[in-house]
């Protein structure tokens, strides 16, 4: 049995504990995870006794050589065939993914399908068995960190005062292309100057000054999983003002890094973070959380904040990305993906933490 065919065999013995007879997918990730499907246009449909996978002719012949569970390739609209199925096969309990299912399917469904047929929104179910990465996921997350590091370092040594935010970041993001990474893995984050107060600084037409931070947010997707890194640089000497700023950050993020291990409570590395953060009286500065699980998507669970309760097992591949934003002078974020192992972490991210001068 392939890893594949294994991951649906996990989810459809779930069924019976959520109390129905199918499960269909929309998310795009998760389809992915279930069929290693990438095409834009594709749903599944878990029984207990076998699996469905439904796209159009596009994907006709890629899904058919490629899939291995009954692949259904539909000339109508995906979900009229499965409607269809579930009416064959009397499935009369289907679950589905609230948070990705379109209304307008959900109404198609609930129209098509007879009296004594029911929906049920499941939630994050498959999330939830997503978080624990394999082997080999864990080798592609690894890859995927490696090819954004080797971006970074290669754009850095030719940026100098003057370039535009958006001229960097289309570099960086050329490079990770060229390197072999399918896409950014979110829309490159260059803030310059006052800027990189903004955490999620969208690249400008601002020009690159002397004397100023510089934040880089990039991730590249590799095999279709994703890498996350943030890196601060300052264009000549920095203050001591700045040194300060950067060596506070840094200082939490190793704590949040050292409480990180199988069984830790997400919040509390959250609440690490900010404790040091706190004792610098940078607490207010802190105004997002400490990380966020990756893989398939760039923001999966778990989530590393305040309030989260989840507790974290060897095998969640997450981010630890703690910042001090301060208007008028400039943020820090320091962020690296990192791997839970049973007694500690393993920090996948090459690339150093130092304050880089250019």
């Amino acid at each position: 049995m392939t890893e594949i065919e294994q991951r649906r065999q996990t989810a459809a013995a779930r069924l019976a504990d959520l109390k129905i007879d199918a499960l269909l997918v929309s998310s795009p990730a998760s389809v992915r995870y279930l069929t290693d499907y990438s095409g834009s246009n594709g749903l599944v449909l878990l029984s207990r006794g076998e699996s469905h996978f439904f796209t159009d002719p596009r994907y006709g012949l890629e899904a058919s050589q490629k899939i291995t569970c009954r692949v259904h390739v539909a000339k109508k609209p995906l979900i009229d065939a499965v409607i269809a199925v579930l009416k064959r096969k009397k499935l009369k309990k289907t679950g589905f993914e609230s948070a990705w299912m379109r209304f307008e399917d959900y109404s198609k469904l609930k129209q098509g399908l007879p009296s004594g047929f029911s929906l049920h929104p499941i939630g994050s179910v498959l999330e939830e068995q997503r978080m624990i990465k394999s082997a080999a996921e864990i080798e592609r997350i690894r890859n995927s960190v490696n090819t954004n590091s080797r971006a970074f370092s290669a754009v850095l040594r030719q940026i100098k005062p003057g370039a535009r935010e958006q001229e960097i970041a289309a570099a960086l993001d050329f490079e990770m292309r060229r390197l072999g990474a399918e896409k950014p893995s979110f829309e490159t984050i260059v803030a310059a100057g006052d800027r990189s107060a903004l955490p999620h600084a969208h690249p400008s037409a601002r020009p690159l000054g002397g004397n100023e931070l510089l934040l880089i947010d990039m991730g590249a997707t590799l095999d279709g999983y994703s890498s996350d890194m943030t890196r601060v640089a300052f264009t000549g000497a920095p203050p001591k003002r700045i040194r300060d700023l950067y060596r506070a950050v840094l200082e939490a993020q190793l704590a949040a890094m050292d409480s990180v291990r199988a069984g830790a409570v997400a919040g509390g590395v959250d609440a690490a973070a900010r404790k040091v953060l706190k004792r610098h009286g940078l607490d207010r500065e802190f105004i997002h959380s400490t990380g966020h699980g990756l893989g398939l998507e760039i923001h999966e669970p778990p989530r590393i904040g305040k309030r989260s309760k989840t507790k974290l097992q060897a095998g969640m591949a997450i981010t630890i990305e703690p910042g001090a934003y301060v208007a008028g002078l400039g943020g820090v974020r320091i962020e690296d993906t990192i791997l839970v192992t049973q007694n500690g972490c393993e920090v996948l991210t090459p690339t150093p933490k130092e304050l880089v001068q250019i």
